[in-house]
């Protein structure tokens, strides 16, 4: 009778610990899902993206990409961006609210207006994205005309690069890259990380960086 008693005692222990284990990790399980889904929808966004420019590039918008070249002000060339790529991803007209909307680097440090990846025109697209655009300065031909960002669940947090934002330069070419493709892997491993920007993500998922690592 007391060996059982001692049993059922040591059985009981036994689930409450396996209950405790399950309890602590289980925030940490679902972030993780939800992190691998959010870089699945990256990659698909990203490939499509990627698509749209090869497309618009050796087809009928050559006079687009020229009128992006030569417009004069910001404002217009972002006008134009938008209505190149509007059918594609189904940009709405409607700006996306500065004061609702505050995107945050990976660290959780605040994006100045003096930074270069600080934006400052939002917009909804499918699916309860948000789409950022930014003009540049460009040099060099070979420097990016815009930089786009993506915001793949919207206004939902966490609202933080690498994390649900994630972004690509445009150059005028009509070609794109993901931030960050120009350092290597330990680079990227840094920067894509809690103590990091997170800026870099964009391109080490594309290459399957993993957020765990």
């Amino acid at each position: 009778m007391n060996f059982r008693k001692f049993w059922k005692i040591e059985y009981t222990l036994t689930l409450f610990a396996i209950f405790a284990i399950f309890i602590l990790l289980l925030p940490t399980t679902i972030q993780n899902a939800r992190q691998a889904s959010l870089i699945s929808k990256w990659n698909a966004k990203y490939n499509r993206v990627n698509y749209m420019f090869s497309v618009l590039n050796t087809h009928s918008n050559e006079d687009i990409i020229k009128s992006l070249k030569n417009a004069s002000t910001n404002e217009e060339k972002s006008r134009l961006m938008i209505l190149l790529m509007r059918p594609y991803l189904r940009i709405s007209s409607h700006h996306v609210p500065n004061r609702r909307y505050h995107p945050k680097y990976m660290n959780n440090s605040k994006i100045g207006k003096e930074h270069p990846y600080y934006f400052e025109d939002f917009y909804f697209a499918e699916n309860n994205t948000i789409i950022g655009i930014k003009d540049l300065e460009q040099v060099r031909e070979t420097d990016p005309m815009f930089m786009l960002m993506f915001d793949m669940n919207g206004m939902l947090p966490p609202n933080r690069w690498g994390k649900d934002i994630f972004g690509v330069n445009i150059f005028s070419q009509g070609r794109i890259e993901p931030f960050g493709k120009q350092f290597d892997v330990p680079e990227l491993k840094v920067d894509c990380s809690e103590k990091g920007l997170g800026i870099n993500c964009s391109y080490y998922y594309i290459i399957g960086g993993g957020f765990d690592e």
